[in-house]
């Protein structure tokens, strides 16, 4: 007979770490995570040292999470006594003249300050001059507008699934890393899950495994319109330590022709910069992890131009994959005819949200109702279930 378990988590990385805590901390014994390769690998989406994490969203949906992402951040951090968030300060400067004419829809400066004001978070709006006189470390044009929203961050990525999971064994839950599932074969109100070791079964399972997603999923008749993406970030060896401390610099994201996101010294000795989106289309078997000479170079024109000393001797650059659905908003829900299996992907842009997250996934796996609005995550929204909608790639 296949050996039973209440939950098994498919997928080991930001969200099934933390979700396997969040079920352990409830559930103690019977709960069972599941990684195809091995623990803090490099081929998925939660690999590296840090995320921007932040309350300034431009969308209500992910504005109602930011605070409760928060707040189940430090529960984490509280319980392992281990730092996880660093505060920094975070910028969202727009680059007007060079969005003149994209489409933005309310990914702005009155979109963000929109949510701001609905949710009574502090911030102060700046002008280039006024950046640039708090941060000389830019250098800007001066048709730039700015947000400064104190309570911006880093989130140490590599750090925070390693504590979720070591809480998760605290708790009684059981790791078996090296272990691809290869099915999921609803079987009555439980699931079995073929593995090469034999077949496990659960009561309730949480698929977490993000660019493998429909792999998981094939025998269940469920395939998500899923795009995946090639994505990547360059450290930087800046001279030019103390300018860029994580006392002295904030972490940024800049709107203008392309979007770009920047992080201070933190995890290596650099700096680090990315762009969100433009990757080309892979998928998880055919990836390379050669990064993009073209987008190499863009980095270096942007740094050169906007944070000269920002920059210095490249450490390395890497990539990573995006998984995102045609609206890039999360899944977060159970499969309609199977509502046994929960299925979770972040889009690209969850980790902040990670430790929430996992607190979501869990009510959902044992029957409870979700603690935060997520009707938005739907599985079966349009962008989901329609093959005309468009894609939008937004966020």
């Amino acid at each position: 007979m296949p050996v039973s378990h209440r939950v098994i988590v498919v997928g080991l990385g930001g969200l099934g770490s933390a979700t396997l805590y969040r079920l352990a901390a409830q559930l103690g014994s019977g709960v069972l995570g599941l990684e195809q390769f091995e623990l803090g690998h490099v081929r998925g989406a939660s690999q590296d040292h840090s995320r921007i994490i932040r309350l300034a969203q431009h969308q209500e949906e992910y504005a109602a999470l930011a605070a409760p992402a928060y707040k189940a951040w430090h529960e984490v951090e509280a319980e392992a006594c281990q730092q996880i968030v660093t505060p920094t300060g975070g910028l969202v400067i727009e680059d007007r003249a060079a969005r003149a004419g994209i489409a933005t829809g309310n990914r702005n400066i009155e979109g963000y300050t929109a949510m701001f004001d609905r949710y009574g978070v502090a911030y102060e709006r700046l002008d280039a001059d006024e950046l640039m006189a708090r941060w000389p470390q830019f250098r800007l044009t001066g048709g730039e507008q700015a947000l400064y929203q104190p309570d911006s961050g880093i989130v140490d990525a590599a750090r925070a699934n390693a504590v979720h999971r070591a809480l998760a064994r605290a708790h009684g839950a059981e790791i078996r890393d090296r272990t691809p599932v290869r099915a999921l074969r609803p079987d009555g109100e439980g699931v079995a899950v073929v593995t090469d070791d034999g077949v496990l079964h659960a009561d309730r399972v949480v698929v977490a495994s993000d660019a493998w997603t429909n792999q998981v999923l094939a025998e269940t008749g469920t395939a998500l319109p899923l795009t995946v993406l090639q994505e990547q970030v360059t450290y930087y060896a800046t001279p030019h330590l103390a300018e860029f401390a994580p006392s002295r610099f904030p972490v940024f994201m800049w709107h203008g022709r392309h979007n770009f996101y920047g992080f201070p010294v933190y995890g290596e000795v650099a700096t680090k910069l990315g762009q969100h989106m433009g990757g080309h289309e892979t998928t998880a078997d055919d990836r390379t992890f050669e990064p993009d000479p073209v987008r190499r170079e863009r980095y270096a024109d942007f740094v050169s131009r906007h944070v000269p000393r920002f920059g210095g001797p490249e450490l390395y650059s890497k990539t990573c994959l995006y998984t995102v659905p045609p609206d890039q908003d999360f899944v977060l829900d159970t499969l309609p005819e199977h509502p046994q299996i929960v299925v979770a992907n972040g889009a690209g842009h969850a980790f902040k949200f990670a430790a929430l997250i996992g607190q979501l996934l869990a009510e959902l796996a044992l029957d409870h109702t979700p603690s935060q609005p997520i009707e938005s995550f739907s599985i079966t929204r349009p962008a989901l279930t329609d093959p005309s909608h468009p894609r939008s790639f937004h966020v």
